[in-house]
């Protein structure tokens, strides 16, 4: 629960008297007898001074002279709630209320407060209501009695229905004498970033996994400063870098979002990642989509809800961020709402809110997509991930069956910590723990491969494309490094087309048919050689069979409908891939093969490959390709490339391909 201050407690009580004394035989500060008010004022000064063992003292001496001194009674309760004592607490307040129910209204609602410490949430429940109907005056009060309403219901729910919850410390190599916090994983959960604070100076640290152990964490060179570094977010692939630094020269306002990127093996200095994202508020806490096309991030900027809110940029076909927008008062609270993190199904959202109904801190909830702009209620992770304390920022791996964060678990088992340099407070280390299943996001997998020319198996950098398939949008773009890496993250539950292009090579397709899936325990991990295209050779005799310089390209998106030569709408990006292909390399000629499995007779095999194949022939012809520079052929069953035991067999049988000719 969020601490109530001894000083707020005492001079809310002697300045806001919400209702004069309705008679009774009892006696007040201004009532009292004089030797009473000296022994109360005394003691009200040496609550001021925060002396309260004392002020309790005065404080039970007039009580002890006048029982029904109901001030000094309410001053004696406060000092025992400050303390903790609220059992102590509870019966004073309810003896005041007994003295006269309607001297001070907020009486009430420190007994429900009380009571809602002890977990006594009926009882609680009952008294915040009854401090609302009393008609209090107090326009903050009655925000706090409407918040813990909903926080009791949740936690009379949350603690007699508690969820599967065993942390585990990341391990000695991560987590030493200094705080550790903010962790974020690439895709393949092979590494990870983190920030450390090492004698004041906040700095990151990468660690990378070797047999399933974490390793000793090492400084992030060219992204670490003498300044300060921290709340980052790593891209899927590990090569886009978010984070937030604060009173920069060239900052918008307090804190701005910077970025890093990848190139030839090196981090780029970090660059503002400038407005309309930064401004002259508080911008932290990144989050970037699995796709690259969202940064979500914490900001205290107008137009919010509340203190802090999430906001979301989304990435302009130009590459530009676009003009945040808030997520909107399903997940924004008129409270603080921060921290967030959008898992690599692009669908589900994690984050911190003391605004949402929780354990009365700042609690860990997670939210899913309703649609592009609208999301579902929030739902608290519930108890004991969260506690009455403020839990920390979370992520969560791939799979989503672990999650990350930072806690100070082992200090409130054993104490207050004290630094290497000898600096006191709390001390977070990084632990993890297996996410219940009802709180995981949606199933996704990656693909991650390097391309290479297949002749001299040099890494090449070539543009990568991802379609969605069932919408014929594209999904994620990019362009491998030198190192021709890439990973991209794929969410299960649609089919996607992989091209593969650089120029004067021939490009490569792949085919990721996730509909129907709901799981895949392994990544598709792909090694991916680019043939050169061949210069015309020198003319040549003709012959009558086209002769082949270079094996077949299969085209795994040119999809037709079963058991005929009608090409699928889904096929329009690959044929336009090959169509660009042509028309960008005038004197490339090609033949178009078409193959069937072993379902059916030999002749209709025969005879559909040659129609499909046709099919290919007369779209680049009808999109302005010479026939000169075409042919094309059916091999029925002839020429299969895997089993035809099984499904996934026949359907690699089942292809349409190109092979470049003399």
């Amino acid at each position: 629960m969020k601490k109530i201050l001894w000083i707020f407690i005492c001079f809310a009580f002697v300045q806001c008297s919400s209702a004069q004394p309705t008679g009774g035989n009892y006696v007040t500060r201004k009532t009292a007898p004089e030797k009473l008010q000296k022994i109360y004022k005394k003691g009200m000064q040496l609550s001021r001074s925060s002396q309260k063992a004392k002020a309790l003292k005065e404080f039970e001496k007039a009580l002890k002279k006048e029982p029904k001194f109901i001030d000094a009674q309410i001053q004696w309760s406060a000092i025992h709630y400050d303390n903790k004592n609220y059992e102590v607490a509870e019966k004073g307040f309810e003896k005041a209320l007994a003295i006269d129910a309607l001297y001070k209204k907020k009486v009430t609602y420190m007994l429900a407060m009380a009571e809602m410490q002890m977990k006594k949430f009926d009882e609680c429940i009952a008294h915040f209501e009854a401090y609302l109907a009393s008609k209090p005056n107090n326009d903050v009060l009655e925000k706090n009695a409407k918040k813990n309403i909903s926080n009791s219901r949740f936690m009379k729910f949350a603690y007699a229905n508690p969820v599967p919850y065993e942390p585990k410390s990341l391990g000695k190599n991560i987590n030493t004498n200094y705080p550790e916090y903010l962790p974020s994983l690439t895709a393949d959960g092979e590494r990870l970033i983190y920030t450390a604070r090492i004698y004041g100076q906040e700095d990151f640290l990468m660690s990378t996994k070797k047999d399933g152990v974490w390793q000793k964490g090492v400084p992030l060179n060219g992204i670490n400063t003498e300044l300060n570094e921290g709340a980052q977010s790593i891209s899927a692939d590990g090569k886009f870098l978010v984070f937030t630094a604060c009173n920069r020269k060239d900052g918008y306002g307090s804190c701005d979002l910077y970025y890093s990127e990848v190139r030839d093996g090196r981090w780029t200095p970090p660059a503002n990642i400038g407005t309309p994202i930064n401004s002259r508020g508080w911008e932290s806490q990144p989050s970037i989509s699995a796709d690259g096309k969202a940064l979500y991030f914490t900001s205290n900027r107008k137009g919010g809800n509340g203190g802090r809110d999430i906001w979301v940029s989304y990435r302009q076909k130009d590459g530009k961020w676009g003009t945040p927008q808030n997520l909107g008062n399903v997940i924004n609270s008129p409270y603080n709402d921060q921290s967030p993190f959008i898992h690599q199904d692009n669908q589900t959202l994690y984050f911190m809110s003391d605004g949402h109904p929780g354990m009365g801190g700042s609690d860990l909830f997670f939210a899913r997509k309703k649609n592009n702009k609208e999301w579902f209620t929030p739902k608290n992770l519930g108890y004991p991930i969260n506690t009455e304390a403020s839990e920390g920022a979370m992520v969560l791996s791939l799979d989503g069956k672990t999650a990350y964060f930072a806690s100070d678990i082992k200090n409130v088992k054993a104490g207050e910590s004290v630094f290497e340099d000898g600096e006191k407070g709390g001390h977070t280390d990084l632990y993890s723990f297996e996410l219940y299943a009802e709180a995981r996001p949606q199933p996704v997998t990656y693909v991650q491969a390097y391309v290479f020319d297949s002749e001299t198996k040099k890494k090449l950098s070539a543009d990568v494309d991802f379609i969605d398939l069932n919408s014929g949008e594209t999904y994620a773009s990019s362009i491998t490094d030198m190192d021709g890496e890439f990973l991209v993250v794929l969410p299960i539950g649609k089919n996607y087309a992989l091209n593969i292009s650089k120029e004067k090579y021939l490009f490569h397709s792949e085919n990721f048919s996730l509909e129907k899936n709901t799981s895949l325990e392994n990544p598709f991990l792909l090694k991916i050689g680019l043939q050169p295209i061949k210069e015309k050779p020198a003319a040549t005799v003709a012959t009558a069979e086209p002769e082949a310089v270079a094996p077949p390209i299969v085209l795994r998106n040119v999809l037709f409908e079963t058991g005929k030569a009608d090409l699928k709408p889904e096929s329009t990006f690959e044929l336009n891939k090959l169509l660009q292909l042509l028309q960008t390399n005038a004197t490339l000629k090609i033949q178009i093969n078409g193959h069937t499995d072993n379902v059916g007779s030999d002749e209709n095999n025969m005879v559909l490959s040659t129609n499909r194949a046709k099919a290919v022939h007369d779209f680049l012809i009808k999109n302005g390709i010479s026939a000169s520079r075409l042919s094309y052929k059916g091999f029925g069953e002839t020429k299969p490339i895997d089993s035809n035991n099984t499904d996934w067999g026949r359907q690699n049988n089942r292809r349409t391909e190109f092979v470049m000719l003399k």
